[in-house]
């Protein structure tokens, strides 16, 4: 197949350009000079963007009792939307501090220039694969009239995060979906009461920067918690499920939770995590910390024939890290599971820090190159609610108590 001129340039630009460590992307500082090339590759993303959402919405109003693909370009239009926010806000960021407009988009973020523009940029080129996921799954007309379009917002998006990182651009009935910033929960249960025979059943899929859930419940069985995209904490709250139940690509922090594995279909086996990042250059992933990872009720009584793992690479570049959390003996001593074969074990990032009890043992986990035991702090603290989701800048003014670092 003949890849479009944005594509090959795409390819290019990941063929030449060094990959980002999250050592090095944590060190960034917050100025950022935009160039006028990054400038203009936001402005055309922003004008494709524009012209699927045109598309999509032809059909939003025509597609009859198909509930299905009804609900996948509903859900386009929504995604293509935050795209537009996200970039929006990223092209008004990127103005001359002085002027009115970057002063609000400032507003919006930490105050962090730098690390608000990727959190904004890796949400936007997370959308479009969910976008695309979406309508895949209806077989319609409608995925093969935009399949194009969102490959050349997906390369376009890319290229503008790259430039940020490198600096030289100076049934998913009972769902519920959250955006917008600063979203704050406390106290809530979010349940799909779908069973597990229902397959894919999410809960909640949060796209909500700079957002707090504290001593929520989100109860499910597949796929029930989906943090989707942007920066996002979680204290003290309860999840339960089976088959890869927090899943998404956003960068968040799970501190003081409770993960329950519960009994899935036979034949099935449980994922506590899938997290999706696609592309090295995005901030994302999952850090679990403090944390406790047991069975459920239903669970107890057959962990032994019920394998049960930390997680699975859903995307090429999936990252999560569990640090300083209770693992329950539900676990298989090999930790981790692949997702199809060795699909993204070289280039995923999966690590264990300080972490106890009966299933934290570490003589049998994976030999993935992707996979590593830390054993330095220094590595460790990366991952914490400070560096990670620029804690330290939002957190305090929403009254949540939280953990900087790794010590409490």
């Amino acid at each position: 197949m003949a890849h479009s001129p944005v594509a090959v340039a795409f390819l290019l630009l990941l063929f030449v350009s060094p990959t980002l460590s999250l050592t090095n992307s944590t060190s960034l500082g917050s100025s950022f000079a935009p160039s006028n090339s990054f400038l203009s590759t936001l402005s055309s993303t922003l004008d494709e963007i524009q012209k699927l959402i045109s598309i999509v919405s032809t059909f939003s109003g025509i597609l009859g009792g198909d509930l299905r693909l009804s609900s996948a370009v509903s859900d386009c239009l929504d995604l293509l939307d935050l795209s537009s926010d996200e970039l929006s806000l990223t092209i008004s960021a990127s103005q001359p501090s002085t002027t009115s407009t970057a002063a609000s988009a400032a507003a919006e973020g930490t105050g962090n220039r730098r690390s608000d523009l990727r959190s904004w940029l890796s949400a936007a080129l997370g959308n479009q694969d969910t976008c695309k996921e979406s309508l895949d799954g209806t077989s319609s007309i409608v995925g093969s009239l935009v399949g194009g379009g969102l490959q050349t917002v997906t390369s376009l998006v890319a290229d503008g995060l790259r430039q940020v990182v490198a600096g030289s651009g100076d049934g998913n009935a009972g769902r519920r979906a959250v955006s917008g910033k600063g979203f704050i929960a406390r106290d809530l249960t979010i349940e799909n009461t779908a069973g597990p025979s229902k397959h894919q059943a999410v809960a909640l899929r949060s796209d909500s920067d700079l957002s707090v859930y504290y001593r929520c419940s989100f109860l499910g069985y597949q796929d029930t918690l989906y943090a989707h995209s942007l920066r996002q904490f979680y204290r003290e709250c309860l999840v339960t499920g089976t088959v890869d139940f927090v899943f998404g690509n956003a960068a968040a922090v799970f501190q003081n939770c409770v993960l329950l594995a519960r009994r899935p279909l036979p034949e099935q086996k449980n994922s506590i995590t899938a997290q999706g990042r696609k592309d090295p250059n995005q901030n994302t992933g999952f850090s679990l910390q403090f944390c406790n990872i047991s069975a459920d009720s239903d669970l107890a009584g057959f962990t032994n024939s019920t394998a049960t793992y930390l997680g699975r690479p859903w995307k090429e570049y999936s990252r999560t890290v569990f640090m300083q959390s209770y693992l329950g003996g539900l676990l298989r001593p090999e930790g981790w599971l692949e997702w199809n074969g060795d699909f993204a074990l070289d280039t995923l990032y999966y690590a264990e820090y300080m972490n106890s009890g009966p299933g934290s043992g570490l003589a049998s986990r994976v030999k993935w190159p992707g996979y590593r035991v830390l054993t330095n702090s220094g590595e460790a603290v990366n991952f914490t609610v400070g560096p990670f989701i620029d804690g330290n800048l939002w957190l305090p003014s929403t009254g949540v108590k939280y953990t900087s670092g790794l010590t409490v």
